[in-house]
């Protein structure tokens, strides 16, 4: 029987289910209670939590792959009838394209857009673009259409685990717990820099953006960004070229992405860096940034490394750690696009229902058996928690 400090690659839960949800009720974007209803999502439906894996008795060296229960997600305001028309248009728009720009360049070739860029395009997909466009119609057609063409160009279907592999062996990155409202955390120590400043340092920073997208729980949309400049000096941090880089990716190609981001230890040349790229983040963005505050007021400290105030005793293991996560993020994208063909391969799906949640689809299906989940499904949720941290749940 494994223990919770198991160092074989952490498999995905079965989702639990909740029996109690029989309405059908009406479009999210109409009515705040539905909204609110959806935001919860992430604790009703969020399966066996870490609270089943409690972080005693030794080193945890894999991936909680579930927010706690008591995680809340933040629901967004029931949109406007102006809003809802809006979205209707760029979603009308959406459904139309046929082919896509290959690159950013003058008068660049084009391919027909694919199975995953279809996917990609959720309702929450296209609403994230119009609130980053202050619900500017043609502003967020073109950043919609600008972001597919650079993912393209830019190759980020393309990088690998094994390629970005090298980048990681130290852990100066890992994914690890959700915060209070069911984030991901995306914990970055610059101290561990391992590598010389090469593309490749941009590609493992996107490359990790897509894998905490991949396992973010339904009826969360944004991640946690966790820094701790302790122990870092000059030459282990980003250059400004590399900061500004970056910035550019996420303010460009994740909009509304970030939640929160926690800074701690901040040494006198960051504070000279963040001073210069200032100017270049958006104001939104910028009210989200906290600097050396308590991170347990933000984060559980059964979910917050001990290297970050919290009461885990990670320890990272490149072995352990690195398949355990590329497991995980893949076992969620092949559920996600096993509903998604399912659903009909609809353009503006719901990202609850994808991920599991208890929203349905556009043509209705449920993406949780019926009645709370069958005895069998239940015995392999009792087998799996039991053989994760040798512990049990009641019937």
């Amino acid at each position: 029987m494994a223990t919770a400090n198991s160092t074989q690659p952490l498999a995905d839960q079965p989702e639990l289910t909740s029996s109690n949800d029989t309405s059908q009720g009406p479009s999210p974007d109409t009515t705040a209670d539905v909204t609110n209803k959806l935001a919860n999502e992430a604790r009703i439906s969020s399966g066996p939590s870490s609270e089943n894996i409690p972080p005693t008795g030794g080193v945890i060296k894999n991936l909680f792959p579930h927010p706690l229960p008591t995680a809340q997600p933040v629901p967004l305001p029931a949109l406007t009838a102006d809003q809802e028309a809006k979205y209707n248009d760029l979603l009308k728009t959406a459904s139309s394209w046929t082919e896509i720009a290959d690159s950013a360049a003058k008068n660049p070739p084009k391919s027909p857009i694919t199975e995953d860029e279809r996917m990609w395009l959720t309702k929450e997909c296209l609403l994230r673009y119009l609130r980053a466009s202050k619900w500017n119609l043609h502003h967020a057609e073109q950043r919609v259409l600008g972001t597919m063409t650079w993912r393209r160009e830019y190759g980020v279907e393309g990088f690998t685990s094994e390629y970005i592999s090298p980048e990681n062996e130290t852990g100066k990155q890992i994914i690890f717990g959700y915060d209070i409202n069911g984030r991901t955390c995306h914990y970055m120590a610059p101290a561990r820099q391992n590598t010389k400043k090469s593309d490749r340092q941009i590609h493992h920073v996107v490359w990790m953006l897509e894998r905490e997208i991949d396992i973010l729980p339904p009826g969360q949309e944004t991640i946690c960004l966790l820094i701790n400049f302790k122990e870092s000096s000059s030459g282990s941090n980003p250059s400004i070229a590399q900061g500004k880089q970056v910035l550019d990716i996420l303010q460009n190609h994740y909009p509304e992405r970030l939640g929160r981001a926690l800074i701690i230890n901040v040494p006198w040349f960051v504070w000279g860096f963040f001073k210069v790229i200032t100017p270049f983040i958006d104001p939104l963005t910028r009210e989200k940034l906290h600097f050396n505050e308590d991170l347990t007021k933000h984060v559980p400290p059964s979910q917050l490394t001990k290297a970050f105030g919290g009461e885990v005793d990670f320890e990272y293991d490149h072995s352990v750690y690195w398949p355990g996560l590329t497991q995980l993020a893949e076992q969620r994208r092949k559920d996600m696009h096993e509903r998604w063909v399912k659903g009909g391969k609809q353009i503006g799906e719901h990202e609850g229902y994808l991920r599991g949640g208890i929203e349905k689809s556009l043509s209705g299906l449920s993406a949780q058996p019926s009645g709370g989940g069958s005895v069998e499904e239940k015995k392999t949720l009792e087998t799996t928690v039991q053989s994760l941290g040798d512990l049990s749940i009641q019937a």
